[in-house]
């Protein structure tokens, strides 16, 4: 590889870190923004919002836009318990049960 394109490498990694930020400082995100954020392909979305799954909505009828606050919360549902915080449950629950 030559230096010319491990400089355009370079700047392309730059430019999408900049991108990546400055999404998660706007409110409202368009649908290849909301893509990006949530690292989701285009199609992947799309049927995701044809399917009613994921929060968006379309003020006009045609473009789809996300509340990235909502975005958060639906990425973050349906959390998995951890080893330990199962192991302690159940410790809970047996030790109920011996009462």
């Amino acid at each position: 590889m030559d230096k010319e394109q491990q400089i355009i490498n370079t700047l392309s990694r730059i430019e999408k870190k900049i991108t990546e930020q400055t999404l998660t400082q706007k409110k409202v995100l368009s649908f290849q923004e909301a893509a990006i954020y949530t690292g989701y392909s285009s199609s992947h979305l799309y049927k995701l919002t044809s399917w009613g799954k994921i929060p968006h909505y379309k003020p006009a009828g045609k473009f789809l836009y996300f509340n990235r606050e909502e975005l958060d919360k639906w990425l973050l549902r349906n959390r998995v318990s951890t080893t330990d915080e199962m192991d302690s449950k159940a410790s809970t629950i047996v030790a109920l049960d011996d009462k």
